[in-house]
């Protein structure tokens, strides 16, 4: 796991002051790429300065938290609107059917633990992604990535207030009935319902994380 995906998973707190050592000996590097990786990660925003050669997780509020998400919900939003407005083409429904059926598969597996809630996350990143690569709008891409470097807004994270796995589980189950409904919008070329599913996707995000 990268020192970015630990900060956007949750695994680095807010406010946490971090270190090459103690990253290094986590990751089981060494000690420069780490030093390489500090700064950049300032420059996107997830870390701020902390004294001379420090830095420390940086810390967002609910607000922002909450901005960011319905943000990156109206640029997804736009970027699916373009992409059912122009269609789909064959090879790009069968990528979003693949998501589909593989959020489908970790949904209906008898035992959901840690390991499906990661895979589950990683799906949800490409399904996400694969709008913004289809619409084929770089500034669309430029202005979500800057939504994502707030805690919990990435579509890899699946964060939730309640950890009861169960509840966890009806929460992504009706998140990726959504994803259908997504893709049967953009199929059908109905650009102001895909729009509007975005943002109530955002919505059942919202919800789960309790904001």
């Amino acid at each position: 796991m990268k020192i970015r995906e630990l900060i956007l998973r949750g695994h680095l707190p807010a406010g946490e002051r971090v270190t090459e050592a103690a990253l290094a000996e986590r990751l089981g590097i060494s000690r420069m790429p780490v030093r390489q990786a500090l700064p950049a990660l300032a420059q996107e925003g997830l870390l701020v300065p902390v004294g001379k050669r420090g830095y420390a997780v940086r810390v967002f509020t609910a607000d922002e938290t909450h901005t960011a998400l319905e943000t990156r919900a109206t640029l997804e939003g736009m970027a699916a609107r373009i992409v059912a407005e122009k269609g789909l083409s064959p090879e790009q429904l069968q990528a979003f059917q693949h998501c589909l059926e593989e959020g489908d598969e970790i949904l209906s597996r008898a035992e959901f633990g840690q390991q499906d809630e990661h895979a589950y996350g990683e799906m949800n990143q490409r399904f996400h992604e694969l709008i913004l690569q289809v619409a084929q709008k770089p500034l669309l891409n430029e202005l979500v990535a800057r939504c994502l470097v707030v805690p919990f807004v990435s579509p890899l994270m699946v964060a939730f207030s309640d950890p009861d796995i169960t509840l966890m589980r009806e929460d992504l189950i009706y998140a990726h009935r959504q994803h259908h409904y997504i893709v049967e919008a953009l199929r059908n070329r109905e650009a102001t319902r895909v729009e509007m599913l975005l943002r109530e996707h955002a919505a059942t995000q919202r919800h789960s994380m309790s904001l």
